[in-house]
């Protein structure tokens, strides 16, 4: 599994946001939905936090779910890396943070959702990160 860990209370003093990916319809595929709802327990939180996880350069993100009138909960997704409030962004790790962030939804999403999918697809978009995993 990838080494992506949900963080329930990261410290966030001394940190800002910094918005690194916006996927504005989750419920494209309402699979993706049913597991974020699942693992951040949306169906009792709702818009009351987001969802903390560290991804393998020990950045922690915050996954902040959309509501959409009309539309099931969520429905879309901003997702924020935490860095230091001083810190750049190494671009290259938010790179690879991101790319295992996918790889972790995609391997608990499953199905007919596979890792190989996900790596074929960055292979020929020649995404670096994509042979990261």
């Amino acid at each position: 599994m990838t080494q992506i860990e949900v963080v329930d209370n990261p410290k966030l003093e001394g940190t800002r946001r910094a918005l690194v990916l916006t996927e504005d319809r989750v419920g494209h595929y309402p699979e993706f939905r049913d597991f974020f709802v699942r693992r951040f327990s949306l169906d009792s939180a709702g818009l009351s936090r987001p969802g903390y996880v560290r991804a393998p350069s020990g950045m922690v993100y915050a996954l902040v779910f959309i509501g959409r009138s009309g539309e099931p909960f969520p429905d879309g997704l901003e997702i924020y890396a935490l860095p230091s409030a001083l810190e750049p962004l190494d671009e290259a790790d938010v790179d690879a943070d991101l790319w295992a962030l996918l790889r972790w939804m995609i391997e608990s999403v499953g199905d007919e959702w596979r890792i190989e999918d996900l790596d074929a697809t960055g292979r020929l978009y020649q995404l670096s990160a994509a042979g990261a995993g």
